[in-house]
């Protein structure tokens, strides 16, 4: 998995695309997307890439220490909560 900031996956997005890597797309260091590419257009290929989406959603939680949660009100645009 290969991690690009927002302005090298802008700046050089075909060429990203077309390679085969999954992709954490990062600004300022937090991820903010992920490209998952699809190597085929079946379901067993969309249920694969699913799969790996779900790994790798795990795999930057664990390194961020970002909960679930957390990364879901992220992804929603919902306020952070304050402890």
């Amino acid at each position: 998995m290969r991690k690009v900031g927002i302005r090298e996956f802008k700046d050089h997005a075909t060429t990203l695309l077309a390679g085969r890597e999954t992709l954490v797309i990062e600004r300022h260091g937090r991820p903010v997307g992920f490209f998952i590419p699809i190597e085929a257009k079946d379901r067993k290929a969309g249920r694969d890439a699913l799969d790996r989406l779900g790994a790798a959603i795990s795999e930057v939680l664990d390194r961020s220490g970002v909960s679930e949660e957390t990364l879901v009100d992220e992804i929603a645009g919902k306020p952070r909560r304050r402890n």
